[in-house]
């Protein structure tokens, strides 16, 4: 449990449930042993982050951080990721000649958040607010390969990628699908990371598979990769 104390007891109690939530899934006894909070006072408090959406149960009944928690974060970062992404998805779109695209996860889904177009020609759009499937496609394949183990576990049913792939993927940074999303499609992107290094976005170019070819990350994946870090360089400005 963390020893600095802001003076207000209760919210001190409330947010060291949220900080051991952090890590995992937890029992109420898991919860108690963690913070050193006395029974009743954890499950009354881990009832009342549940009725305001920060804290969740899984199926097992332990006690998760809730999608409250995740709307907040998500807040506090989206407006400066999407201020930055314009211009830098534009200039890569400008760079690889092909449309560019910010995704976010939101459940078993990824949107895209952001867009610059190729100008004229054969392209994929995706507009903004696209609600896209986890399961195919190269910003998929990064949106879950650094999760948990049990996430990219339950990630991979049904999914058109192996478990190979996001390991390939993590290992070289970076992320391309051929037909997978879409037939005739091509795509390559790379992570968005928060502050604390957890993968919060990813950038994407997609375009015909006439175009880009059967190994699209050979000519794209360095300017996409370059893209992605940008932004996660401005992330970390304070």
């Amino acid at each position: 449990m963390n020893t600095k104390n802001s003076g207000v007891g209760v919210l001190d109690k409330a947010v060291s449930i949220l900080s051991t939530l952090e890590a995992g899934p937890h029992s109420l006894a898991e919860l108690v042993a963690a913070t050193g909070i006395a029974r009743p006072t954890a499950h009354r408090l881990a009832v009342a982050l549940e009725f305001h959406r920060l804290v969740a149960r899984d199926l097992t009944g332990r006690f998760v951080l809730g999608p409250r928690s995740g709307e907040l974060g998500a807040a506090a970062g989206e407006d400066r990721l999407l201020a930055a992404a314009a211009p830098a998805l534009a200039a890569l779109r400008d760079a690889t000649g092909e449309s560019a695209q910010l995704y976010r996860r939101q459940g078993d889904l990824r949107i895209c958040v952001a867009v610059a177009e190729r100008l004229s020609g054969l392209r994929d759009s995706v507009p903004v607010g696209a609600a896209l499937t986890m399961h195919a496609g190269s910003a998929a394949q990064i949106l879950l390969a650094w999760e948990e183990s049990e996430k990219i576990h339950r990630g991979l049913t049904n999914a058109r990628f192996t478990a190979a792939q996001l390991s390939a993927d993590r290992r070289r940074g970076w992320a391309q699908s051929v037909g997978e999303r879409e037939a005739g499609v091509a795509s390559v992107s790379a992570p968005v990371r928060a502050p604390n290094g957890k993968v919060i976005a990813a950038v994407s170019i997609s375009g015909p598979i006439e175009r880009l070819g059967r190994q699209p990350g050979r000519i794209h994946a360095a300017a996409v990769v370059a893209t992605a870090a940008r932004l996660t360089e401005h992330l970390a400005r304070e």
